[in-house]
């Protein structure tokens, strides 16, 4: 959404973003919740080393 934006949270209290484009969280897994951070991507995981590669011939 387009800012600044309030948004006044299940507690009472007020988030404020002064951003001149706001992504609001929905998933809850947010660190800066009310604020999107991208928490609710799927993190990549490290390729397992392949047993084949690296033995001298």
């Amino acid at each position: 959404m387009e800012g600044p934006v309030e948004i006044v949270l299940d507690d009472g209290t007020v988030a404020r973003s002064d951003r001149f484009v706001v992504a609001m969280c929905t998933c809850r897994r947010s660190r800066t919740y009310p604020w999107c951070d991208t928490s609710h991507r799927p993190r990549a995981r490290a390729a397992a080393p392949n047993p084949e590669e690296g033995t001298a011939s």
